[in-house]
């Protein structure tokens, strides 16, 4: 990918193979980021990803923490309801997601009944709220917190802390490993998501950076020179974040994969 974004178009085309270029096009990546708004580009993918990653931990952290240590009527049968949600393409359910987004009462000009405008399209609210929710996560936090000792548990009530000051003070605290290996889940998925943004928005100001992608796409030709030089500006900011927990989340996957 590096190779091929240092490449000039006219190589890429000619039909000859060579790993190294034979001219050095280090001017691809000036181009690539002039051929847009680059910079709202990057802010709605980073405003979608913060937001989406910590309100995702947040209650993923909370279900698993529920169904691994409080004992409720029903709670196996809704936890295998989550694993089975899983199964489900998230292709399968885009209609629906997009006619609740659409019809959000009193948002994009929508009366109280929902109609009318255009609900939560083209807003941060169609990109973020159906994002929040993933089976995974929560099935990952069960298995994490699973693994724990009851005498936390015990001790928590002895100190006079319910079901969720025990999660704050104790388990919490605890969980860096498992918000690691989460929030690095998340953040990829989340970045790179290009349905939902092609589904929900269709304005340049809420473009992201995978719509933005699509720029180097003409009627008849691509520009794989260009595309592959924003791919690797693209890729950057999670390959960051992998390098950074890499340890904390080879860690948890191991850990998540062990029953308590």
């Amino acid at each position: 990918m590096i190779f091929t974004s240092l490449k000039s178009n006219d190589e890429l085309v000619s039909g000859s193979f060579s790993l190294l270029p034979k001219h050095w096009m280090f001017d691809n990546y000036r181009q690539a980021m002039e051929s847009g708004n680059w910079a709202l580009y990057f802010k709605n993918s980073f405003v979608v990803t913060v937001v989406v990653t910590a309100g995702s931990l947040l209650f993923n952290t909370l279900a698993g923490y529920t169904f691994a240590r409080i004992r409720f009527r029903g709670s196996t049968m809704i936890f295998v309801c989550l694993l089975a949600g899983m199964m489900v393409p998230a292709q399968s359910i885009v209609v629906p997601q997009f006619i609740i987004m659409k019809s959000i009462p009193l948002f994009g000009h929508n009366d109280i009944w929902g109609q009318g405008g255009t609900g939560w399209l083209n807003t941060y609210f169609a990109l973020i709220i159906p994002a929040l929710s993933g089976s995974i996560g929560i099935f990952m936090a069960r298995q994490f917190y699973a693994s724990f000792p009851k005498d936390l548990d015990e001790a928590g009530y002895m100190d006079g802390l319910g079901y969720l000051g025990t999660y704050l003070r104790i388990y919490l605290p605890l969980s860096g490993p498992l918000m690691a290996t989460l929030g690095i889940l998340k953040i990829v998925s989340v970045w790179n998501e290009f349905f939902q943004p092609l589904i929900f928005t269709n304005t340049e100001s809420m473009r992201t950076i995978q719509l933005a992608l699509s720029l180097f796409k003409g009627e008849f030709t691509i520009q794989y020179n260009l595309l592959m030089a924003a791919t690797v500006l693209v890729s950057l900011p999670m390959l960051a974040a992998f390098l950074l927990f890499q340890k904390q989340f080879v860690g948890s996957v191991v850990s998540s994969g062990v029953k308590g």
